[in-house]
């Protein structure tokens, strides 16, 4: 079976090649080194019809398909993966909730700018005590006359505090006015509601570009109309979005093992060791056929998981599948791409070490691998 793109995929994909190489790959080292959110090349992008590919055209978006999506992504994460994964965020866990669950009414008022490209999304859940276990949220919206009250603290979260922010859909545990537990609710929370704050930029060894902070919602009172579909059930709905955005991680993976593999083979061609290039030394060339080769297998696997969704097919099984396999072989290509440069991949100064540390938290997040193997398990009727 091939995954040949379309035309028009072919056309998303060469734009987004084209931007990344043209507009992010010049400025890449200054703003990581300020570690900052280049928000100003996220609105480029947005003019250019790229923050809403995954929405319906009717609310702004470019409603491409999801294997579109990953071809797209993988250009952009070759040359930088801290604005790829804040594009990624934005496109799956930021914008799915809203279009997948909100009303004609929170699409038109929220979704629309979203996918315009005027605001930047995000989604908040890992709290300081509840990661993995999406269920132990502490996170609390309490009902009352004219709406529901917020208050909890969440960690970690992406695309919440830049300029371009327009703030985050909450989980949170839904408690009815007499204090009894009810399930739980996504709520859109908007930046500068009274009681809504977020901390300091966290720094991370590897996306520095990324904008990733704490929240704190104390006593955030929002009305009806910011609680996405039924109450209730709004861990299934973050959790069928996670779906979609395994499928982004896997894409951001396959990116970064591409990368390195690029940056190895070119370092190769020109580092003279022993009288003639390292590439010529068998020791090399087999790490250089190993990481084609698993990069290319992941690859396969994140557009077979991107194909069934497109298909309206079942695909949780295999985009955990490819989150599990793509994040491990980033981890480890990066890894010996670095042992192929040598001294040289080991200062931070070197595009390959910037890789290799981003690569870690592939690893980590939209469920870390441990959930991965837990989400196959079940899939395979072994798991609880």
């Amino acid at each position: 079976m091939e995954f040949e793109l379309d035309e028009d995929e072919r056309a998303l994909a060469g734009l987004c090649r084209d931007f990344a190489t043209g507009r992010i790959a010049p400025q890449v080292e200054r703003y990581l080194a300020e570690e900052r959110c280049p928000t100003e090349l996220l609105r480029e992008m947005g003019e250019l019809g790229l923050m809403g590919l995954l929405i319906d055209e009717a609310y702004g978006g470019a409603g491409v398909s999801t294997v579109a999506f990953v071809a797209a992504l993988e250009e952009v994460g070759r040359i930088d993966q801290s604005i790829a994964a804040a594009w990624q965020a934005h496109l799956t866990i930021g914008s799915l909730p809203l279009a997948t669950f909100g009303s004609h009414a929170q699409k038109e008022r929220w979704l629309t700018p979203i996918a315009e490209g005027r605001r930047l999304a995000g989604f908040a859940l890992t709290e300081p005590s509840a990661g993995s276990d999406a269920s132990a949220v502490t996170t609390r919206a309490e009902r009352v006359a004219d709406g529901w009250v917020v208050n909890g603290q969440k960690m970690f979260i992406s695309n919440a505090g830049t300029d371009m922010s327009f703030g985050v859909t909450a989980l949170a545990r839904t408690v009815s006015a007499n204090g009894e537990e009810t399930g739980y609710g996504n709520f859109v929370v908007e930046r500068g509601t009274p009681g809504f704050t977020f901390g300091e930029k966290l720094r991370g060894i590897g996306w520095r570009g990324l904008d990733t902070r704490p929240l704190s919602f104390d006593d955030v009172e929002v009305g009806d109309d910011h609680l996405l579909g039924e109450g209730g059930g709004g861990l299934g709905q973050f959790l069928s979005v996670l779906e979609v955005g395994r499928i982004s991680i896997a894409a951001l993976s396959v990116s970064l093992g591409q990368a390195v593999l690029d940056l190895a083979l070119d370092y190769a061609g020109q580092r003279v060791q022993f009288g003639r290039p390292i590439g010529r030394h068998q020791a090399i060339q087999f790490k250089l056929a190993d990481i084609a080769t698993e990069v290319e297998a992941a690859r396969w696997m994140t557009y077979r998981a991107a194909a069934l969704r497109d298909a309206g097919r079942p695909f949780r099984k295999q985009a955990a599948m490819a989150k599990l396999k793509a994040s491990r072989v980033a981890m480890w290509a990066a890894s010996e791409a670095v042992q192929i440069h040598g001294g040289y991949g080991y200062m931070t100064e070197s595009p390959v070490a910037r890789f290799f540390c981003d690569a870690k938290i592939l690893e980590i997040g939209e469920g870390t691998n441990e959930i991965q193997h837990l989400v196959i398990a079940r899939e395979l009727g072994c798991g609880d």
